[in-house]
């Protein structure tokens, strides 16, 4: 059993410049997709010019994939997906005031980023081990054949996008944090949930720029 809002309480979480909760709430939700676009038009810039080097250099691109840890990738798109999943639970239990619900389902998905976050370092690990990292100690397996030395471009880029990603990854992660220490203080009702709806929009997107890189960086050469 859920504790209801009443209109003074509710009232606190109404900023001056709007005129009820409603619109404050809208206002956030389209401030948030805006945003998310800007970061889109940041991303696939990224992916455009991948996509170019990709058909100049199709062949180094594809023997250069081959050296990513498939099962890795595949082990963090599932938990991006769940963690999509938990997320929206929890948004799910802020619209019907199920306070334990949202703590809940907050540090599942809280515990799933820091999961992606470990296994993303492994991976980088294993890249710097095998001087994989684009640099003066940089060394790909055959440099001497056929292949040449763009497949030190494509690790440019898997740096750059997975980096940049796993930036994403942790500012959404933040972000959800300080969702979680409101949900805690009990801030969040069936009238009033727009931090928990508002950071949740920001982690699917983080979660779908994943399902863009995975088969990009990963599959290109797998069939």
């Amino acid at each position: 059993m859920h504790t209801q809002t009443d209109g003074s309480a509710l009232a606190t979480n109404v900023a001056p410049q709007f005129d009820d909760a409603e619109q404050q709430a809208r206002s956030a939700v389209l401030g948030m997709w805006v945003f998310l676009i800007t970061e889109v038009l940041l991303i696939g810039t990224l992916f455009a010019t991948f996509a170019v080097y990709r058909y100049r250099y199709a062949h180094e691109f594809e023997e250069a994939s081959l050296e990513l840890d498939v099962v890795l990738g595949t082990i963090n798109t599932f938990v991006l997906l769940t963690s999509s999943f938990t997320v929206a639970l929890g948004v799910y239990a802020a619209k019907h005031g199920k306070q334990k619900a949202i703590v809940a389902n907050l540090v599942i998905t809280l515990a799933l980023g820091v999961v992606f976050l470990c296994v993303k370092g492994i991976e980088y690990y294993a890249k710097f081990h095998h001087h994989l990292v684009p640099g003066p100690e940089y060394h790909f397996p055959g440099t001497a054949s056929p292949v040449g030395h763009q497949t030190e471009l494509f690790f440019t880029f898997y740096f750059l996008m997975t980096g940049i990603h796993a930036l994403h990854v942790i500012v959404g992660m933040a972000v959800l944090a300080w969702v979680l220490k409101l949900a805690l203080a009990r801030r969040f009702s069936p009238e009033y949930h727009t931090p928990v709806e508002v950071g949740g929009l920001y982690w699917h997107f983080v979660d779908i720029v994943w399902i863009w890189l995975f088969p990009i960086l990963y599959l290109i050469n797998r069939h």
